[in-house]
This record gives structure tokens, sequence and C-alpha cells, in this order.
């Protein structure tokens, strides 16, 4: 065996080693005598520990971070513990021989506390087991128990949360595999936690009571063995029993507060200094204290000149801050201007520009002014992970991996403004106010509401932009009260649904096909591309989406492909062949199968007329008469908002040769409205026919 092999495996074995001994030395400190210079080694070293637990607890960045933090704290109790017995055994045994008899250790913080006054020194022994057991360690055991039982009460939504991002692709089955190990570890540890908090109340309770045995006993045994007087015996086993306590009882304090930090401790990226002195050092705060300082220095009888002192300090302190923020405003400001000049002011030189400056290959990008960057921040907003979860609602629904989106300042919009663009296409933009929020009236509105009256972005509906504290007075009113940054990821919603055809091309294609290949190799390899290439199949999904028709049926579809390869169809009528077969996926989607599916239908003099309108455009599409396509859009747009109103998605069903015409006509109209061909509604779904659009006697141009 070779060096490198030996000494790495010999370090190992050691450490693994290490543990156990120390747990045996412990327990053998509970039951065999030690020496006084032993017992001072092991008391400054169970200080040394108790210090370097509560700065690795103050340093760490998350709880988990320091996991193993619910044994080292039985260790360390367990060790104190034996130290107490241990010193008590000396105590009684030798304390008649003087105020030595336990060591240095312990009659150095005797004699330091103590200072002459037994009575002083033991009041501040009880106030200190007070703090501790009161105050730290009650509370931090509340906060271990509400932890413990809220984290395991949301396991099982982290696991659900996890498989369903793991069946929409957006991880992988190695990141699927780490993230549901770190919920298991947060679940025990925080499991854990709770029951070592006992510990910790535990050894506050057994200081108290080792205090009054090593007092009571030492007394007994000075006065009765060793023919002490009652004043001596009590000053010599006084200031032994509170030293002894002392030793134990700081490390016991550091040990709770370190307890305290770690429970407590939300995760962030900086270390627990850092973060209060980011969240703390704010301007907005230091002026009022400021101010209010000194007027208190200012009231006669008061200590003037200490409460000036210390607002002239919150005064400094707010002025440094204010300087901080405005050089963080000043940095983030020239890290978003564009380069447009060179040094000097000279115009910048074209060799500078580079392709990245000019192009953006994101296939999702939302652009935000300046006065919506605070949405977007991890620290405020909450508007990154509403758009994460509408990716993973939309890839589901669709089929396939919804893109991530690139969100962007833009130094040209305003600042309430964002634009939403689909590669280079600006597909919508509109307007939101961080500051306030957005309040749609319902059907039982009645009053109206101060602010910034404005439409609906998604939905186009009256919509007012209310101040915070007005929200409970919409509420009351039955006015939906809306985040701003759900404005803006209910927007993109949208827009992603809409324009899911652009959002599929060759590679993710290509990806979804060799997703598939793991499962049905011999499928995949035997469509694509021997019988349709890939281009192609490309286009027939862009065709299914473009009509929200989902695609995580892709075996089917590539069955169907197979079956239809012969007749030679172009992408649209192939596409337009398989929509009977991936029909029920879209339907399962608008209404549960225990739910009849809400339609709405044409009469048949109207269905008739637009089947002729169909041959007599041919390839150009339907021939309808300016009035009649009025009329038609006027009745279904008034059907489609009654089916809303009740809480419905209606489709408009059709004789099957004019379901695509009618469907491409009615895109550049109604896009939001479903259309399927009769023959592609399936036999065992109920049915309930919300609206008939009326007869051709009853629209204008029936007789053209």
């Amino acid at each position: 065996m070779s060096d490198a092999t030996f000494l790495p495996g010999m370090k190992r074995q050691m450490t693994g080693l290490a543990l156990p001994a120390g747990i045996l030395v412990v327990v053998a400190m509970m039951v065999l005598p030690l020496p006084v210079q032993l017992l001072d080694v092991f008391f400054v070293f169970n200080i040394l520990l108790s210090l370097l637990v509560l700065m690795v607890a103050l340093n760490t960045y998350r709880p988990l971070d320091f996991s193993s933090f619910p044994s080292v704290l039985l260790i360390a109790t367990v060790l104190r513990l034996a130290l107490n017995v241990a010193s008590t055994r000396i105590v009684l045994t030798h304390g008649h021989t003087g105020e030595d008899a336990a060591g240095k250790v312990i009659q150095a913080f005797g004699e330091f506390v103590i200072a002459g006054n037994f009575v002083v020194g033991l009041l501040v022994f009880i106030i200190l087991v007070i703090i501790n057991l009161v105050v730290i360690t009650k509370g931090a055991g509340r906060v271990s128990e509400v932890s413990a039982r809220f984290t395991l009460d949301a396991m099982p939504g982290k696991q659900m949360a996890i498989d369903a991002d793991l069946s929409a692709g957006l991880l992988t089955p190695q990141e699927a595999k780490v993230r549901r190990a770190e919920v298991a570890a947060e679940a025990d540890f925080y499991g854990s936690m709770d029951g070592a908090s006992k510990f910790v109340k535990g050894d506050a309770v057994a200081g108290i009571l080792i205090l009054a045995i090593n007092i009571i006993g030492g007394i007994l045994i000075g006065t009765a063995q060793h023919a002490m007087d009652f004043g001596h015996a009590a000053e010599t086993y006084v200031l032994l029993s509170i030293g002894d306590g002392l030793v134990a009882q700081i490390p016991a304090l550091l040990l709770s507060i370190a307890t305290a930090i770690i429970v407590t401790r939300v995760s962030s990226s900086n270390d627990m200094g850092e973060l209060i002195g980011s969240q703390v050092n704010t301007s907005r705060a230091w002026i009022p204290v400021a101010g209010v300082m000194i007027i208190l220095g200012l009231v006669p009888g008061m200590p003037n000149a200490m409460f000036l002192i210390g607002g002239a300090a919150a005064a400094a302190a707010a002025w440094f801050g204010l300087q901080r923020e405005k050089a963080a405003a000043s940095a983030e400001a020239e890290s978003l201007a564009p380069a447009v000049s060179g040094p000097a002011g000279t115009p910048a030189a074209p060799e500078g520009i580079t392709p990245e400056d000019v192009s953006d290959h994101a296939p999702i990008s939302l652009q935000i002014g300046y006065g919506l960057i605070p949405l977007a921040s991890e620290a405020e907003g909450q508007l990154v992970s509403r758009i994460t979860g509408i990716r993973r609602e939309a890839s589901r629904s669709l089929g396939f991996v919804i893109p991530g989106v690139r969100i962007r300042d833009d130094l040209t919009l305003g600042p309430n403004q964002y634009r939403i663009r689909i590669g280079q296409a600006i597909m919508a933009e509109d307007q939101v106010h961080a500051d306030r929020k957005l309040a749609i009236p319902g059907d039982r509105s009645t009053r109206k509401l101060k602010g910034i009256e404005v439409k609906d972005p998604s939905f186009g509906l009256d919509a007012v932009w209310i101040l915070p504290h007005q929200v409970p007075e919409a509420e009351m009113d039955d006015h939906v009260v809306v985040e701003p940054d759900s404005v803006i990821a209910t927007h993109l919603s949208q827009i992603i649904t809409k324009s899911a055809a652009l959002l599929i091309g060759p590679d993710e294609a290509q990806a979804l096909l060799d997703s598939l290949a793991k499962v049905a190799p011999t499928l995949v390899n035997g469509v694509v591309p021997k019988l349709v290439p890939l281009h192609q199949f490309t286009t027939i999904l862009r065709c299914l989406l473009a009509e929200r028709m989902p695609i995580s049926d892709l075996r089917r579809i590539l069955e169907g492909m197979a079956d239809l390869s012969a007749r030679n169809l172009s992408p649209a009528d192939m596409a337009e062949a398989l929509r009977p077969a991936l029909a029920p996926l879209l339907l399962q989607q608008i209404a549960p199968l225990s739910r009849p599916l809400p339609l709405i239908t044409f009469e048949p003099e109207l269905e008739q007329l637009l089947l002729r309108a169909r041959r007599t455009g041919g390839e150009e599409g339907l021939m309808i008469d300016q009035g009649l396509a009025q009329q038609i859009l006027t009745s279904l747009g008034r059907a489609l908002e009654g089916a809303s109103a009740q809480g419905k998605t209606a489709v408009l069903i059709v004789a099957g040769a004019l379901r695509r015409p009618l469907a491409q006509w009615l895109r550049g109209h109604l896009p939001d409205v479903i259309v399927l061909g009769i023959n592609e509604l399936p036999e065992s779904r109920r049915i309930e026919v919300v609206a008939a659009i009326g007869g051709a006697s009853n629209l204008p141009g029936a007789g053209q």
C-alpha cells in the first residue's frame, strides 16, 4: 500500500476514534476522581469549546451550515455536567483545606464575583441562571418547537414541488436528488434542535441544584466532619460553590446564546454581522433616532450632555448611511448606463462594439424601468419566484420546457414601464406601480376608489392602482387586490401561452425526442427523421401549440405521424389530423372530467352559411360580409364573457371542415377563443351548451 493511500486512511481512522475516546473520558470523569490540575485544564477547555461554538453559530449563512450543532450541544452539555460532578466531589472532599482546594479556576471565579460579599455573589449567580433559564433557553426552546413543527408540516409540499419541477423538466434527476436530501436534512435538523434545546434547559436547572447541594452539603461536612465553625465553613464552601457554578454557567450561557442564534437564523448569503449591519445601517432609521435623542437632550432635568452626544452619534450614523446609499445608487446607475462615450466624453470607438451589444438571444425577455427594479430583487420582490412558478405551470400545461425569462432593466423605458419580448419581437408593454396595488372591482363593488385608473394588462378589466393603506377598504367593497409583481407575472403568463409556438424550435423539439427515446427508442428512431424530417416535425408542433393544443403526449403524436406519413400531408394538414387524438389533453385543462364541458355552438343556419363562405373563399379562408362578421364577433364575445362570469372557459364547437379556417379568422379578433371540431369532442365527455350564436335570418348579411 502506498503512502498516498495509507496516510489519509490512517488520518480518517484516528479522527473517527477521537470522539468515542472523548466520550469515554467524559464518562470516566463522573466516576473517577480527577487531580485538581487536570480539572483546571478541563474547565479552560470547556470555556474554549463554548466560545468556539458561539463564533461558528455567528458566522454561519444558514442553519444547515452547522447541521452538527445538536450533537455538539449534547457533547458540550455532558462535558459540563461531568465537570460539575468531578468538581463537586473535590469541593465536598477537600473544601475544608482552603479556598484553592478545587483549583485555581474555581477560586478565581469565586473571588472575582463575590468580591468580599457572599450575598452579592450569590445573587449575581442566581441572576445569571435566571437569564439563561427563563429568557434565552425558554425562548430558544419555543422557537425550536415551532420551527420543527412548521418544517415537518411543509415537508410534503416541498417534496411535491420538487417532483413537479422534475416532471416539468426544470430539474435533472441528480438536482432533484440533492433537493430532496436538503429537505430531509432540514427536517432532521429542526427536529433534532427541538430535542437539543431541552438539554440546555435541563442543564440550567441542574446548575441551580448542584449549587444548593454544594453549599448545604459543604457546610454540613465542614462543621460535622472537620470541626469547622459555621462562619468559616460557610465562607469557604460558598466561595467554592459559586466559583464552581460560574465556571459551569458561563459556558452554558454561551451555548444557550448559540442555540438561540441558530434557531432564529434566516438563510442568506451573508453572515449574521453582515446581515444585521446591512439591514440596520439605513439613513431612514437613524434620522428619526437622532431627532428624538436631540429633543430629549434639550429637555430640562435630563442628562443633557449624554443625550446630545447620543443624538450626535446617531446623526453621524445617518449621514454615513446616506452617503453609502448614494454611492450604491450611483454605482448601480453607472453599471446600468450604456457605454455611449469614450474617454473625456469623446464618442466611443466603433471597435468597442461587439455582437453581444446589439443582439439578445434570450427566447423570452422582460425589460423593466428603473422604478420596478426592487420587484426583481431577491431581497424585496417576488417577481423572480412568481415567474419561475408560471414557467412551471406553462411547461406542465403545454408539454415542453418553457425557456428561462431574462429580466433586464432598460433606461429607455419609463420608471414604471415594462416590456415583454419573445425573441426580438415586442409582444406587450404596460405600466405597473411598485409602491401601489392593483384593485379590480367585483360584481358587488359599489365604491369608487381613489387612485390611478387603468385597464388590467392581462384581461382589459377596469382597475385602480391604490395605496397600501386603501387595501382593507378595497377588500371590503369586493375588490380583488393584486400585487404589482403578480400583475406582471400574470401578463407574462398570458403572453407565453399565446406565443408558445414561437418558443419551440429544432433544438427544443430534439430535446423532447431525446427524452422520449430513453423509454421508446424504436418509436423515435423509426419516425424522426426516417418518416418525418426534424424541421417538419417542429412545424407540426408549432401548428398544434398555436391553438393551445398540448404536446405532452409525444408518444401519441409520433404514432399518429407514422400512420399519416404515407398520405403526404403538409405540416398544417398533419397537425389538423392529429388534433382529435390530442383534444382530451386540452379539454381536461379547461374543465375537470367530473364537470360538463361548457360549449358555444352556432345555429344550423349560421353554420351552413359559414360552410358556404368556406367553399367560396377556397385557400384564402372564409369570405364573410363585414356586417355579418361584426355580428358574429359581438355575439361570440358576449357569450365568452357570460361564461367567464360564471367561472367557466367555454369552447366553440363547429363542423370539422369549418374548424381550421374559422380558428384562423377568429385568431386576429378573439385570440383567446378555443375552436374545436365536432370530430374532436370525445364521445364519453359530458357537455353543457352555454350559448348558441343566432340563426342566419337574425344576422346582417344573411341574404348575401
